[in-house]
């Protein structure tokens, strides 16, 4: 029975981290549409898919962005945001590896960019910017401690501008400002967006979002790329409509956010927008915001709108920070902590502290398993308790089943009986293992979601440990120039998950036998290496975790059985009956 208690709760691990999310319903997002009244969009506030060719063949200006941990360029023509590498990330953990690459210029294989501007309002023939129009810089580099302003005269009498700073991270603060020299005032839509000209191969699955994401109104959207396409109408192609006060939007990768944030006191419209492809085009998707109201410039005078644009890693204590001090709605949520953020996130908290303190996430794993451990220790010590009962009822179990063994009914009835008798709850034995299911998805979701945890070595051939381990028996670890993988996923086992199914066999030793048919107790003998092939593909942190886990489970128990004894007086055999005396 607790053979069979520890193996229904492991296959419920298994079911939760496989299947969990598979199953949650997607938001429908036609009916947010219909809840919020669709704000007026400008018609000049349709998406801008492609810049018109330049008249010249000479490559367009550009303004240099050097910071502390980025750098690119800015795009004078269009005054796009269209160049950013991450200083302190590479692609993979091998030596040379790639800087990323958040954002990419129109034109390359994987277009990523920002942008901001106005529209003219219905009827309005104010000529404002485009995707060609060449800006003005007042400096030739971004940095730091110097901002840089791009200017334009639309020769009507109107002078707009775009100051632009960065932070010591991943923030960008945007001043949009419009001085009126003509003789009437003016009305224009300050816009921003970011745009996306492909359609990336999501890595997450349904373990993490990627793709269109916004925070409006404190309410967290997350449409996918397949709901854009889908939705988007003309003329505008905009396929998600939202009113709402401040927020941000952006499109979100596994570990990579490009947002945009408007001023959080203006009220205004998010829109998600999909433009098909067409003459060799990817199809561009864009999401961000539109004022819902004009802003107007009185003759003679100036006007001004501000905002700001994150370009970076989804580093949960930064995204934290900028939500408190930028007063940014719900940051954190661009990292996809799940339906069970409230312990998901909290369990990350500590992990990152334990993490700051040993200097080593393998190590953070390892110490937070014996937190988990000492809190679930009295619950442990009933759970051996009542299996100790357990054992001592099996005699008595194995009289009663050989006696009812033909009347099932009967048989539970006389089990239920001595049960009561004895005081002993078969389930109970069960709670521990069910307590901890919840702690193994969180773990398993921050593993998998956290970029704190990417690349994030540990000791030995583990470089990694949101990734599986690299090692492989089917290679000889090494001796075998080949890759098995490749003929099936299931030939990629490399030692820790072997070291996890040997702790889980072992554990499963320390248990009594079940009184079971030899069929199943040959299944339960089938299991550790069910699992070991299992957890072969899963985050080798986890693997660790978990062999950890097992380690400490088998000491705990061995502890807490060598206190019952102790405390439990043994019981004599019974005395031997005396024989008769044989007569002579």
């Amino acid at each position: 029975m607790d053979i069979k208690r520890f193996m229904v709760a492991t296959a419920l691990s298994a079911v939760v981290l496989v299947g969990f999310e598979y199953f949650l319903p997607q938001q429908n997002h036609k009916t947010v549409e219909q809840q919020a009244p669709a704000p007026e969009a400008p018609p000049a506030s349709t998406p801008v898919t492609a810049a018109a060719p330049s008249a010249s063949d000479q490559p367009d200006p550009r303004v240099a962005i050097d910071a502390d941990r980025v750098h690119g360029s800015l795009d004078l023509r269009g005054a796009r945001l269209d160049d950013l590498v991450l200083k302190n990330y590479h692609e993979t953990v091998q030596n040379g590896s790639p800087l990323v690459r958040v954002l990419e210029p129109r034109g390359q294989e994987q277009p990523n960019l920002v942008e901001v501007g106005w529209a003219n309002v219905s009827g309005g023939h104010v000529a404002v910017p485009d995707a060609n129009t060449l800006w003005t810089a007042d400096h030739d580099s971004l940095t730091q401690a110097r901002p840089v302003t791009l200017s334009w005269d639309n020769g009507q009498g109107q002078m707009f501008s775009i100051t632009v700073a960065i932070d010591q991270n991943y923030m960008f603060s945007v001043t949009q400002k419009v001085t009126n020299h003509g003789g009437e005032p003016v009305s224009l839509y300050p816009f921003s967006r970011v745009e996306r000209g492909y359609t990336p191969v999501e890595t997450g699955g349904y373990l993490v979002h990627e793709g269109p994401i916004s925070v409006i109104d404190h309410r967290l959207d997350e449409s996918s790329y397949k709901s854009l396409r889908k939705g988007a109408v003309p003329p505008g192609n905009i396929a998600w409509t939202k009113a709402g006060q401040g927020g941000w939007a952006g499109i979100t990768d596994k570990y990579w956010l490009a947002a945009v944030i408007p001023q959080q006191d203006s009220d205004v419209a998010g829109t998600y927008a999909y433009q098909g492809a067409g003459n060799g085009d990817k199809g561009t998707y864009d999401v961000g915001f539109t004022a819902r109201a004009p802003l107007v410039v009185a003759a003679g005078g100036e006007a001004s709108t501000a905002s700001h644009v994150f370009a970076g890693a989804k580093e949960v204590p930064l995204l934290e920070k900028y939500e408190s001090s930028l007063h940014i709605p719900d940051f954190w949520k661009a990292v996809d902590f799940g339906w069970f953020a409230f312990l998901t996130r909290p369990i990350f908290t500590v992990l990152d502290w334990l993490n700051t303190m040993l200097g080593n996430f393998g190590l953070a794993l390892m110490a937070f398993t014996l937190l988990v451990k000492a809190l679930f220790f009295p619950l442990a010590t009933k759970q051996f308790h009542s299996m100790g009962k357990m054992r001592q009822l099996q005699p008595k179990i194995k009289a009663l089943r050989e006696r009812y063994k033909d009347d099932q009914m009967a048989l539970n009835q006389q089990m239920i009986g001595l049960y009561k008798q004895e005081g002993v709850n078969p389930a109970s034995g069960c709670l521990p293992m069910l307590l901890q299911i919840p702690v193994f998805w969180c773990l398993y979701k921050d593993l998998y979601v956290t970029i704190e945890m990417r690349h994030a070595p540990f000791f030995g051939w583990i470089h990694d440990l949101s990734a599986f381990d690299p090692t492989n028996l089917f290679t000889l670890f090494g001796l075998i120039p080949w890759n098995p993988s490749v003929i099936s996923p299931m030939l990629q086992l490399g030692l820790w998950p072997i070291a996890f199914g040997l702790t889980m066999f072992a554990q499963m030793r320390l248990n009594p036998t079940p009184t079971a048919d030899p069929a199943q107790q040959k299944m339960f003998q089938f299991m550790p290496i069910i699992f070991t092939f299992f957890m072969a593909r899963q985050p080798s942190g986890l693997v660790i975790y978990y062999c950890w886990n097992n380690l400490l489970t088998m000491a705990q128990q061995t502890l807490i059985q060598r206190r019952m004894n102790k405390s439990t007086p043994a019981v004599p055999p019974p005395a031997k009956p005396k024989l008769p005396a044989r007569k002579k």
